[in-house]
């Protein structure tokens, strides 16, 4: 039997291992941030300008009143399907694919009639689509 008393070893705290961790967490984060600026969206923001002249014989505006019937410059189209209005836009787009088509909707419209004006124009081929819109000023008016 072994009764000799053994020598206590004094605890200690090893540091360096603390500060490599510390390092590679300090690159890791100074990495990442550098290329977090490269996967960032690059945005061209629209500006809108009131002044500007608009050119009136590209614009073809169909407004959708609150009961869902549709009207393409001013003229009331008796039907509410696809086809009558597709045929209507096709008739008012003068510039053909190049005709700017304004929805002027009723905010109490349905939403379908508004989808319903978006299918015709693309089976029509009209790919520049706006929304016509009022300020909140003029709203209450």
């Amino acid at each position: 039997m072994n009764f000799r008393p053994r020598q206590k070893e004094e605890p200690e705290i090893n540091l360096i291992p603390f500060i490599d961790v510390l390092l590679v967490i300090l690159i890791f984060l100074m990495l990442s941030t550098t290329y977090s600026k490269f996967t960032e969206l690059q945005l061209t923001l629209p500006v809108a300008d009131a002044q500007q002249l608009r050119d009136h014989p590209r614009e073809v505006i169909v407004s959708v009143a609150a009961d869902g019937r549709y009207a393409v410059n001013k003229t009331t189209l008796e039907g509410r399907h696809v086809e009558q209005v597709a045929r209507a836009l096709a008739e008012a787009a003068t510039a053909g694919p190049n005709s700017v088509l304004i929805i002027s909707a009723d905010a109490a419209a349905p939403h379908q009639s508004v989808v319903t004006v978006m299918e015709a124009a693309r089976r029509v081929g009209l790919a520049q689509i706006t929304f016509a819109t009022q300020s909140s000023a003029t709203a209450g008016r």
